[in-house]
């Protein structure tokens, strides 16, 4: 398993975790902090991400503008974890780098896109650092919410960030 694969498991196990323990009056209460969004909606919209880079795969494209924005995910529990099952399918079945082209569209009066080289790698990492900074903005949801929640130290902070403490406390 390559590391981006472990670390896309790891980030799906915390966050399969986390839903597990969450009620589901839970999962979509409104949060104040997060202001009135869910850590449904949270969850729905970093999984997206994952989801379009997987419709994309097979035809080298990928926009993540185009999210379903899938009420179902944000809603029910289940379906999140399904979800996040696939995922984890898909992303394990993904050894090999592919070439692709991103498409964004910033202009706002209009819908064309911009297409960029990139790569299914590089997209992959994309993927992990977004889905990394969600998982922060769900913990703190989650500590307003359901504080009860047993999260991993780890939930939501980034590798460079868990490497960097590790050697600063390991220096003391």
């Amino acid at each position: 398993m390559s590391d981006l694969t472990r670390a896309v498991h790891v980030i799906l196990d915390q966050l399969t975790d986390a839903v597990k323990q969450l009620t589901d009056a839970e999962y979509t209460a409104p949060s104040q902090t997060l202001s009135g969004s869910s850590i449904g909606q949270h969850l729905r919209h970093t999984l997206e991400f994952f989801i379009c880079l997987e419709a994309g795969f097979g035809k080298g494209v990928v926009n993540y503008d185009k999210r379903a924005h899938d009420h179902l995910i944000e809603n029910n529990k289940q379906v999140a974890l399904l979800t996040m099952e696939r995922i984890r399918s898909f992303v394990g079945t993904q050894q090999h780098d592919k070439s692709m082209l991103i498409e964004v569209g910033y202009n706002l009066s209009s819908s064309e896109c911009v297409q960029v080289e990139t790569n299914y790698f590089r997209e992959l990492i994309y993927n992990i650092e977004h889905a990394v900074h969600h998982m922060a903005i769900i913990k703190i949801g989650i500590r307003e919410i359901a504080p009860r929640v047993s999260l991993s130290t780890e939930f939501g902070v980034a590798a460079s960030t868990i490497r960097h403490r590790s050697g600063v406390l390991q220096a003391q």
